[in-house]
């Protein structure tokens, strides 16, 4: 779940979602569900979800993204919920490189290989304003007050110096404009890392794959998983700042050795968020 603005945006929904939902105290206001692949313990939480929503009056339509076959598991979605849903359930399948606009961001997908159709996702804000100046305004002329939010909202204003009407342009009194945030979740998946830097060319955090340690990097690739040392070079591609590593093995009592090797190619902030981990993720610049 990414809280952004006033947006709450699930990529994925597992068993048992409802219940993480209530303890994090996040309520169930969705605007939208962004699925990666088709198996089972990324969706089967999407069913008893929409009919809470609809039990607790929702209206307005709910979006479910996703790869191939999309449309096909809203359909069945109707069928199973036929007279609970009391709003639309709407699908939209995505492919590689497509993107869908919110205001201020967007979701990136990008194609990830885990032996079926699958997708990740990229957040990714539009830049923010570059920093006003306000000494450099009052120098131009431009009096405190209204006219400085004006200029800041990239709005030209005018004033009269000397008894000529002289117009100041925001690129007169604001800095460069500074990045937003950037959040990729991989989903399940063996490393992409075209695919990716086809999307993005940095990632504020990096939710990846890293089901199991380097040890076992066969058995990644057996079955279309990633190691914790790939999930770091990845990381390292993707000039990330924090990399969470995600999906471990129920096979592992610890993930140190998750840890040991991601470290050993990432020098950046590496966490193996437990359930319910909640992570505020700062603006750069």
């Amino acid at each position: 779940m990414i809280r952004r603005g006033s947006d709450t945006i699930l990529f994925d929904c597992g068993e048992g979602a409802q219940q993480q939902m209530m303890r994090a105290r996040t309520g169930f206001t969705v605007d939208a569900i962004f699925i990666t692949h088709w198996h089972a313990d990324h969706f089967l939480g999407i069913i008893g979800l929409v009919q809470t929503l609809s039990f607790n009056g929702r209206k307005e339509p709910l979006t479910i993204y996703g790869p191939e076959w999309v449309h096909d598991f809203v359909t069945e979605l109707r069928h199973l919920c036929r007279f609970n849903v009391k709003f639309p359930v709407l699908s939209e399948e995505l492919v590689h490189g497509v993107s869908i606009p919110f205001e201020g961001y967007q979701v990136k997908a990008f194609a990830t290989d885990h032996g079926m159709e699958s997708l990740g996702y990229a957040l990714v804000e539009e830049p923010r304003p570059g920093r006003f100046d306000r000494e450099r305004a009052i120098a131009l002329g431009v009096p405190p007050g209204p006219l400085f939010g004006r200029l800041q909202r990239g709005e030209p204003v005018s004033i009269v110096q000397d008894g000529v009407t002289v117009s100041i342009t925001p690129e007169q009194v604001m800095g460069p404009a500074r990045p937003g945030r950037t959040v990729v979740y991989t989903g399940d998946t063996r490393p992409v890392i075209k695919d990716l830097l086809a999307v993005v060319d940095h990632a504020d955090l990096l939710i990846h794959d890293a089901t199991y340690d380097d040890a076992a990097l066969e058995r990644a690739r057996e079955v279309f998983h990633s190691t914790s040392g790939e999930a770091g070079d990845i990381a390292v591609r993707l000039s990330a700042d924090t990399l969470a590593l995600v999906h471990i093995s129920s096979r592992y009592t610890s993930t140190a050795s998750h840890i040991r090797d991601a470290t050993k190619r990432f020098c950046g902030k590496v966490i193996v968020p437990d359930d319910l981990y909640m992570f505020e993720i700062p603006f750069r610049g």
